[in-house]
């Protein structure tokens, strides 16, 4: 399962990416908006520190504006993926640039139902939402499972990318479904290191070492 890292923030990128943990990167308006940059500039800079698909959101809502703003962002460098809305107008704006040879991400996926539209559009990824249907007391992984069932029935290529990762258990349980991708927050990411068995254990170690004296160098 690939990792994209969800953020704007360039400096927790960066360190991920020195830890060979980011194959790609998604944002959106919110995103940006924290990062208090503007948005060209800071998808550039992200741009060109991972080799991966960066994730660059329109704002629009309709059709027309939908392609006039995917197709600036898609002049900032040749590893956006153009970020529409899970709707009849982001549905046809996928069309248009997938037949333009664009990468899109069709995101706010809560059916299974929208994610086989998308994949008939011609999506490169489909981003459903785990964790905002886990608030409704919906079962998100299910969601993961069932779009996977589908896309593997009639060989769909479009790849599921589990969006709204609250924990390192929703890594996990993705992985196992069989996502493709899994975009979460730096902490996530980091956080799925820890274990206090490890902990425990690197301490015991280190306190054996202290004790009998030993040097590497």
């Amino acid at each position: 399962m690939k990792f994209f890292v969800d953020t704007a923030d360039v400096d927790a990128i960066r360190e991920l990416n020195d830890l060979g943990l980011v194959d790609g990167v998604t944002t959106n308006p919110s995103l940006i908006a924290k990062s208090g940059r503007d948005i060209l500039e800071v998808t550039k800079e992200i741009c060109d520190m991972v080799d991966g698909p960066v994730s660059a959101e329109v704002v629009a809502t309709e059709y027309e504006a939908m392609i006039e703003e995917g197709r600036k962002l898609a002049e900032i460098a040749p590893n956006i993926a153009i970020k529409v809305p899970l709707t009849l107008d982001g549905l046809r704006a996928c069309k248009t640039f997938t037949s333009e040879g664009q990468m899109v991400n069709v995101t706010l996926c809560f059916s299974a139902n929208q994610a086989l539209l998308a994949a008939k559009a011609g999506a490169t990824f489909i981003s459903p939402f785990v964790g905002r249907l886990d608030d409704l007391n919906i079962d998100g992984l299910e969601l993961i499972a069932d779009i996977r069932q589908i896309y593997d029935n009639y060989g769909y290529e479009t790849q599921i990318l589990a969006a709204s990762i609250r924990s390192a258990n929703h890594m996990s349980d993705c992985a196992k479904i069989g996502a493709d991708v899994a975009t979460a927050p730096p902490a996530v990411i980091k956080g799925m290191a820890n274990h206090v068995l490890t902990d425990k254990g690197l301490a015991a170690f280190l306190s054996d070492a202290e004790k009998a004296g030993i040097k590497i160098v």
